[in-house]
């Protein structure tokens, strides 16, 4: 109770007890340095003085440190920065109280006293702060830490990981011991950066960890501390602390850090993220703000995984109002609920509706004063499709033509829509139904047509509802086995908010009539996925879990396209996002034809609806029962082309 009452009174009146310890310094300062000048033998003369001296040095010095606010800094934090600030405050304070003291003595007042009171005063003042800090980072260790200590390799001697080793030090209660670093750079093996020395490469991890265990020193983990690290270090790096045998971790990437929190909160798993290598991406916040800021933006499929992360980041950019259209009532409720806890009621719209119903389309365009439409509403998965045609082409087609045919009414001045890498020469349903999506998107308006319509086309997202990173971790928590249709199977993966990222950019570069395809990177093996998935649960593909192919699905491809032979490329001042333009139709005979897939979608007349599909699709190729009705439609009718495209 007794060390706590003064705990507290020390923390009441901290800014008095450090200026009246400055006063302390100062007048000892001035102390040794008269006892240093004379050889520890004051003449008479110069005692008479030492009295004045004293005051005169505390009258001077003592303000300037208290101006500077050098009772207010927290000493165990101290650094190279409060070192320089010490030091010109000192300067300052010295040159003061020589003009005062020259002032006051006269011109024969010693003036090494000037120089020896500087010095042992910066010396002191200094030595006290670090003094703090010496003991919080050394002695006082053991009293603070909450706990076993653990030791910890430090993966990357760059300045990452010395921030970190240097924050572990100064936080004791964090309960880690940083044993040293590993880095492959042949320049700083053996270095000692940061209070720790680098002990070897990565690819000695396992004998540095056998070497600290017999030293009685054991790691119990690695921290990969490579913010800016590719990928195929990222997996150089995790399969030399596999070969350790302890647990490793990682740091986020420079995207990531830039949200400010603490290095050590930071530290996290490693994720299959990290093993794709994807780089930053650098938005001109601007020229989206233009877009968005103040304007009512309407987004569809905002339950979803890529329609959720929209209306989170559409929200950021501070639009008028945010109106999140979906049919999924529990999804819709989730993602207001995360809004509501960030922005306002009033900038929010949650509205329960089916983009197959015209009606209550036109009233939420016309009741929210809706400026911009973001379209990502769809059913997107490829087998679950191959089965449901009408139900697919009623969502995917008819519905975004309802909106196309609103957004136009109302003068809605942009509409953006999500389409997949699927809907080039398309094979299954899902993909077929997505190109024609692209087609009435693209479609000519007219003269009267003010919306700018743009569709943006990706590949697949990591994380999304229904994707194979979930399924495969639900397979490996399960004890397996992991899934893979094809051993050569690949596609193309980006991250959910860096693919959201890059079509708000799109967005605002569109012109109208354009398809935006994103920049995808190197395609990734479905393969490695699953067995880097594996081994950062601890499991070794083939030994502790089954792998197990299935074969394609209908409909699925083993490799993935991004543009298809027509379409021209344009490049735009973004180096991740390429314009294509293909041919077109025009409105109102994408009109026309529409009627028609109405009316075979409403009798449910499987021949006809492929037989229109295929016409304004041709580069489409169907597998299993759809290529047997299409060639027996053909040998029926020869000649069914019934659209005109330009």
């Amino acid at each position: 109770m007794k060390k706590n009452r003064m705990l507290r009174f020390v923390l009441a009146h901290r800014q008095f007890l450090l200026a009246v310890l400055h006063g302390v310094l100062i007048v000892g300062a001035i102390l040794v340095a008269f006892l240093l000048r004379f050889e520890y033998t004051v003449p008479a003369e110069e005692a008479s003085r030492l009295t004045a001296v004293l005051w005169l040095a505390l009258v001077v010095k003592l303000p300037v440190f208290v101006l500077r606010r050098h009772d207010r800094g927290w000493w165990q934090y101290s650094g190279i920065v409060d070192l320089q600030r010490l030091a010109g405050s000192n300067v300052l304070a010295s040159a003061l109280f020589a003009a005062a003291a020259m002032a006051a003595m006269g011109p024969g007042f010693p003036r090494s006293i000037f120089v020896i009171d500087f010095l042992l005063c910066f010396l002191a003042t200094a030595g006290l702060r670090f003094s703090v800090r010496v003991y919080r980072e050394g002695l006082g260790r053991d009293r603070q830490a909450k706990g076993p200590v653990k030791g910890m390799l430090i993966y990357g001697a760059g300045q990452a990981g010395l921030s970190i080793a240097k924050e572990i030090r100064s936080n004791p209660s964090l309960g880690y011991d940083v044993i040293g670093l590993l880095d492959d750079s042949p320049a700083k093996q053996g270095a000692t950066l940061a209070g720790a020395t680098v002990l070897g490469t990565g690819r000695e991890a396992a004998l540095i960890v056998e070497m600290a265990r017999r030293s009685h020193r054991p790691v119990a983990e690695i921290l990969i501390a490579m913010p800016s690290a590719g990928a195929a270090q990222m997996r150089e790096a995790v399969a030399n602390c596999r070969s350790a045998g302890v647990p490793f971790k990682t740091i986020p990437g420079v995207g990531e850090m830039l949200t400010g929190k603490v290095l050590t909160s930071q530290i996290r798993e490693v994720s299959v993220v990290d093993l794709l290598g994807r780089e930053p991406v650098e938005l001109d916040e601007a020229m989206i703000r233009e877009q968005l800021q103040g304007r009512c933006v309407l987004v569809t499929g905002a339950g979803g995984s890529i329609g959720s992360e929209i209306c989170r980041q559409v929200a950021g950019y501070d639009p008028r109002r945010l109106v999140l259209l979906d049919q999924a009532e529990s999804d819709l409720f989730r993602i207001h609920l995360e809004l509501l806890e960030r922005y306002s009621e009033e900038r929010l719209a949650p509205a329960v509706a089916d983009i197959c119903d015209p009606a209550r389309l036109e009233e939420l365009i016309r009741y929210h004063e809706v400026d911009v439409i973001v379209h990502a509403a769809a059913y997107k998965h490829v087998p679950m499709m191959e089965c449901h045609l009408f139900e697919a082409v009623r969502n995917n087609v008819i519905g975004t033509y309802n909106l196309v045919e609103a957004a136009a009414r109302h003068g809605v001045s942009r509409f953006l829509m999500i389409s997949t890498d699927k809907a080039v020469n398309p094979t299954n349903i899902m993909g077929l139904t997505k190109r024609v999506a692209e087609l009435i998107v693209t479609s000519k308006p007219g003269l009267q047509g003010k919306t700018e319509y743009v569709a943006v086309r990706f590949g697949n997202v990591l994380g999304s509802n229904g994707s194979v990173i979930p399924l495969f971790r639900k397979q490996i928590a399960a004890g397996g086995p992991i899934t893979v249709t094809h051993p050569e199977m690949q596609r193309y993966f980006m991250t959910i908010p860096e693919a959201v990222q890059l079509v708000l950019q799109a967005s605002a570069m569109g012109k109208g009539a354009e398809i935006f395809v994103l920049d995808m990177g190197e395609p990734v093996k479905i393969l490695d996925l699953a067995q880097n998935m594996a081994r950062l649960s601890g499991k070794t593909p083939g030994v502790d879990i089954e792998i197990r192919y299935t074969g394609l699905r209908p409909g699925e491809k083993l490799f993935e396209e991004l543009s298809m032979e027509g379409e021209d490329f344009q490049p735009t001042h973004h180096n991740k996002i390429k314009i294509y333009r293909g041919r077109r139709m025009a409105r109102s005979q994408m009109r026309e034809w529409v009627g028609q897939v109405r009316r075979a979608v409403t009798l449910r007349d499987e021949g006809h609806l492929l037989g229109l599909l295929k016409d304004l699709v041709p580069e489409y190729q169907p597998s299993g029962r759809y290529r047997e009705i299409l060639a027996e439609l053909q040998q029926v009718h020869p000649s069914s082309r019934s659209v005109s495209i330009v």
